[in-house]
């Protein structure tokens, strides 16, 4: 097995089978994603989109207890100016567009929380398969006071349809494993994390030995069907304006401080 590490706290391993694994190696913060462990996630898919031996990748959190508990909040603290919030939304539209552009089919294999950056990470995956002590959610409306990007609320509107995305974000709840099931959230649902390995084991070698291009073909076409129209190069972004709306606020300020600070936010609407 040759294993590559672009930095300690994300894992790549690529197994003689043309398997890839990717592990999100940060247990002692439940796998919150730093901005290193998102580029690392692009480096990754930059190496199998040149690699031609690798039929599938499988993206997983260390431990049982997450799969990625979203960004690590302390990050936003350099956050100051419109560049800064704009530049954060593009460069996780490039996280998950290089998940959506990859060639070979993706696997999300998750237990515990799967929140915020991680539950876009899975959901951009192709195929989600779950404990059944795993929960789903974009809680910022109780924490951070930010927004999901334009990119984002597409691509959990088509997994479960609009009026569910608003009731999650709305409500700011976690989903469990088998309503995350009925939704169409993930797929299957096992026991627990030695369950969780085998089946994704076993459907990483299932799709390894199907047609590559016929996987491919489907996953492109796909994609193409649910693209918006481009956005030219140097124009608005549909959203930017909601964006720096929540990220420029004393709200997100005060979000962010509070959760750090283990305190309940006082919002202000501003």
């Amino acid at each position: 097995m040759t294993q590559t590490a672009p930095t300690d706290e994300l894992l790549f391993t690529t197994d003689e089978a043309g398997i890839s694994r990717l592990v999100l190696n940060r247990p002692q913060a439940r796998n919150a994603l730093t901005f290193a462990m998102y580029q690392g996630l692009v480096d990754a898919c930059e190496r199998i989109a040149q690699d031609p031996s690798v039929k599938a990748l499988v993206i997983t959190g260390a431990g049982d207890k997450a799969f990625a508990a979203g960004t690590d909040i302390a990050q936003f603290r350099s956050f100051e100016t419109p560049e800064d919030a704009l530049g954060y939304e593009r460069f996780m539209d490039r996280v998950l567009g290089s998940l959506e552009r990859l060639r070979v089919p993706t696997i999300a294999a998750i237990a515990g929380a799967c929140t915020g950056g991680g539950a876009a990470i899975a959901a951009a995956c192709d195929l989600r398969v779950a404990t059944r002590d795993a929960r789903f959610g974009f809680p910022i409306a109780r924490t951070l006071g930010n927004c999901l990007s334009q990119g984002n609320l597409k691509r959990l509107s088509d997994l479960i349809g609009p009026a569910r995305v608003k009731d999650i974000l709305f409500t700011a709840r976690l989903v469990g494993a088998e309503e995350a099931l009925a939704i169409g959230l993930v797929g299957e649902v096992v026991a627990d994390a030695a369950a969780l390995q085998d089946r994704v084991a076993a459907l990483a070698t299932l799709l390894a030995g199907h047609a590559p291009l016929t996987m491919q073909a489907t996953k492109e076409g796909l994609r193409r069907l649910a693209e918006a129209e481009a956005v030219a190069e140097g124009a608005p972004h549909p959203g930017d304006d909601l964006i720096l709306m929540c990220y420029m606020s004393r709200d997100f300020r005060e979000g962010m401080e509070a959760f750090l600070g283990k305190r309940a936010p006082d919002w202000e609407g501003r």
